[in-house]
């Protein structure tokens, strides 16, 4: 679904442990990493999404977590001209997201990154929960702090970070 203004709705996902980390995931064939994120489809909520694209790239399901928040609006970046691919119909030129924070509930051996014919990722980890704005690529750097910020008061940690 990419609106009037060329962005395509979208969920992202950070899921943290019970020690305050986050599962961060490397891009199958990249040297990329990344939080989980995807698609809004016709006729699904963002929560709907969420779950679908948890199942998808992580393999985890409702049970395996809990949602301890969402951001309050869309948050937007916009791609390099280098990946907009012009002779798609209609142009997308960056994607709007509304973020979930989600606290992992099941053990993380439910963590499977091979449960579609074509995964999106082939490595995960826990990080630090600040870490991400180092590694991701620049053009998501805002987006990412933003929704970090945002949904860092509601990151649940035994012991403390």
């Amino acid at each position: 679904m990419i609106d009037l203004d060329g962005y395509r709705a979208n969920v992202g996902i950070i899921l943290n442990n019970r020690d305050g980390k986050l599962l961060w995931a490397r891009r199958i064939g990249q040297d990329a990493w990344q939080f989980p994120q995807g698609g809004i489809q016709p006729n699904e909520s963002p929560e709907e999404a969420m779950y679908r694209e948890l199942h998808e790239e992580v393999g985890l399901i409702p049970a395996h977590v809990s949602i301890l928040g969402r951001t309050h609006g869309w948050l937007r970046y916009r791609l390099p001209k280098g990946l907009i691919r012009h002779q798609s119909k209609p142009l997308c030129i960056g994607q709007k997201q509304i973020w979930f924070l989600l606290e992992l509930t099941g053990d993380e051996h439910d963590v499977r990154l091979d449960v579609t014919a074509n995964p999106e990722f082939d490595h995960w980890r826990w990080i630090d929960y600040w870490a991400p704005l180092d590694e991701v690529v620049s053009f998501k750097r805002d987006v990412y702090a933003h929704a970090l910020a945002e949904l860092e008061p509601l990151v649940t940690v035994q012991g403390g970070y």
